[in-house]
């Protein structure tokens, strides 16, 4: 059983709807204690990182210990920049910290009409040969962003991509995982992501 977290701000419909194709059976936790209880974890997520202030101490520690204890995490969005020590846009919240390192703004390129927000499709740039989350992709596979805010590239990154400047498009650590591009609104791309986290969690 997958648990979808929902704090408010992420956009559990489309994930839902991915999952369903899948086959994966979820539900969505109405208390921490119950992400003990899940095979897999995914805290998807759009909009503002303040959001994730919801997540108080008691589902930060739930979460946490459930991944010390080998449970598979993903994050989605600004899902994925909650798994850092935090975000520029929101200064006083802290990530989750289970990634170095904290997201910033992506500075916008006038001279070739780059805007920010970051809107649309991009080539993913795979960085690590031996990705799980990425299993069976290669280089050029195409997915699709919404955000302003993005996490750097480090050892941690397995997929990079570029809008004005290069940043972290999918990182993998461990049994933490996290991708800044919607795989739910990414075609098949999106769902060979999915289904190689499924397949990790043997949900």
């Amino acid at each position: 059983m997958i648990a979808l977290i929902d704090y408010g701000a992420g956009n559990l419909t489309s994930v839902k709807k991915a999952l369903t194709s899948l086959g994966a059976e979820f539900v969505v936790p109405d208390s921490p204690a119950q992400c003990a209880e899940a095979k897999a974890l995914i805290v998807p997520g759009v909009g503002h990182f303040a959001a994730t202030s919801a997540l108080d101490p008691q589902w930060r520690d739930a979460i946490a210990g459930a991944v010390r204890a080998g449970t598979p995490l993903l994050g989605i969005c600004v899902g994925m920049q909650w798994l850092y020590e935090g975000s520029e846009e929101a200064p006083e919240v802290p990530g989750l910290g289970l990634v170095e390192g904290r997201c910033r703004l992506l500075r916008g390129n006038a001279a070739e009409r780059l805007k920010i927000p970051h809107v649309g499709w991009n080539a993913l740039e795979v960085t690590r040969g031996t990705s799980r989350l990425l299993a069976g992709l290669s280089s050029g596979a195409h997915v699709y962003f919404t955000h302003s805010y993005a996490a750097p590239v480090t050892p941690d990154c397995v997929a990079a991509t570029t809008h004005a400047e290069p940043f972290a498009a999918a990182v993998e650590r461990d049994r933490v995982f996290g991708v800044q591009f919607h795989p739910e609104k990414s075609g098949e791309t999106g769902l060979r992501i999915l289904r190689n986290f499924l397949d990790l969690s043997s949900c």
